[in-house]
């Protein structure tokens, strides 16, 4: 088990029980396990969707939607059963915050993903796990069949009349089913690729039947909502964006680890302070600030707060939490070129811009990393980029084309660099020897 990493500035809510052996389903019990949804239970689907909207909770898979309001989009009335999806599929790189959820608190996932059946009136849920997290799955399983045994799932849950029922499943290690519709067409038993939208999940999703599908950190979060109440769950973060995150901090940091900071907490001092400053006393250079689908940012531009609208207004994306620091001594074009080789790779293929662009965009930035660029290489690969945003089937488009686009702007000499043969000892390389020698 890895070891666990704090700072002072931390406000444990979902990590509040890390550490403390609550995959043990008795354990989880003495530390206020399941008694959020047995009071769901007591006071009914409208209450919790009040708590749930009072909160302020938005999505933590990266999209940021209003968590409460998912819910109540989904019909009160449905000829079709509903469904609860947990979305465990952590695949965006430099993301690595739902794993310890898994690893540390699993009964807050199931408790949590009851919580939200019981406010759509479904009486099924999945929790879809990542296929590289296969190691988790026993876990999750084992937590799963210790909450039937003791009476918490499964037909007549603490003995109130209510059904509930929970089943595990793992991807294939599939980047593109992070995607919500995707998911849906992989429990489905059939290829991850998306559906077309509308109709929308919480009318037509699982099955055909109305879905509500949320991130396995914000559903994690719902027991300790009701728990503690919506509004003072929102008092925690900043406007508009209540309560507290996981932020996964990696790269160039003397602390790298998984740390929970309240919305709207500086990124400059989750570097400086919570992370531990640049490892080795060297200079900052660039941030990916919510995984590798989100705008880079340069050092000059980390003085903002981490929520949804703040990273929004600086230009980029707090996105799945994921914190990349990269020091001076870091190519952006190498770190470019391992970026778009990552969403080439998983890109489906099932649309043009997508499945052509991804690719033109790896050739070229190839050929610029190995020296023999020309003067054209950047703005194709801007021009390239640019063109894949906004019209592709699904988001993995723009997960490919928002950095790219960022990495050009924002650091344009250092690709002109390369292609004037300024960059000395730039290896001969293909992109498949460089992404697997890493």
């Amino acid at each position: 088990m890895p070891s666990l990493v704090s700072h002072p500035d931390e406000v444990k809510v979902v990590s509040r029980r890390f550490g403390l052996g609550a995959t043990d389903i008795d354990k989880y019990v003495e530390l206020d396990g399941y008694k959020a949804v047995q009071q769901a239970i007591a006071k009914g689907p409208e209450w919790i969707i009040s708590e749930m909207k009072a909160s302020g909770l938005r999505g933590r898979g990266g999209a940021g939607f209003p968590t409460g309001m998912k819910w109540s989009f989904v019909p009160k009335q449905s000829e079709k059963p509903k469904y609860v999806l947990v979305n465990g599929d952590e695949s965006e790189p430099g993301t690595c915050k739902d794993h310890v959820l898994f690893l540390h608190d699993p009964h807050a996932v199931i408790e949590g993903t009851m919580i939200a059946g019981l406010a759509i009136g479904s009486k099924l849920g999945f929790i879809y796990l990542r296929g590289e997290y296969r190691y988790l799955l026993k876990i999750v399983e084992k937590a799963v069949a210790d909450a039937y045994a003791k009476g918490f799932l499964g037909k007549n849950i603490f003995g109130t009349g209510v059904d509930f029922d929970i089943i595990t499943q793992t991807g294939a290690g599939a980047y593109e089913v992070g995607e919500e519709s995707a998911l849906m067409e992989s429990l489905e038993g059939k290829r991850g690729v998306p559906r077309i939208k509308p109709p929308f999940p919480a009318v037509v999703g699982l099955y055909g039947g109305p879905t509500v599908i949320n991130n396995a950190e914000t559903i994690a979060n719902a027991p300790h909502i009701l728990l503690m109440g919506g509004e003072a769950y929102a008092k925690l973060g900043s406007e508009r964006n209540g309560g507290t995150r996981l932020f996964g901090i990696s790269g160039h940091v003397e602390r790298p680890g998984v740390y929970e900071l309240p919305m709207g907490y500086n990124l400059k001092r989750a570097i400086y302070e919570v992370a531990g400053g640049i490892k080795d006393g060297k200079k900052l250079k660039a941030v990916v600030p919510g995984g590798s689908s989100c705008p880079v940012m340069t050092a000059d531009e980390i003085d903002v707060g981490l929520d949804f609208d703040q990273m929004g207004r600086a230009g980029t994306m707090l996105g799945s939490g994921g914190i990349v620091v990269l020091d001076e001594t870091v190519s952006i074009v190498e770190f470019a070129l391992r970026t778009i080789a990552f969403y080439q790779h998983e890109s489906c293929g099932w649309c043009i811009p997508c499945r052509e662009g991804t690719d033109w965009i790896k050739k070229t930035l190839t050929r610029v990393y190995n020296g023999g660029g020309n003067k054209k290489d950047v703005d194709n690969v801007q021009y390239l980029a640019e063109n894949m945003l906004g019209r592709t089937f699904c988001p993995l488009g723009d997960a490919a084309a928002m950095p790219t686009i960022a990495f050009v702007k924002k650091f344009r000499k250092e690709f002109e660099d390369y292609i004037e043969g300024n960059k000395a000892g730039t290896p001969i390389i293909t992109v498949e020897q460089l992404v697997g020698a890493h």
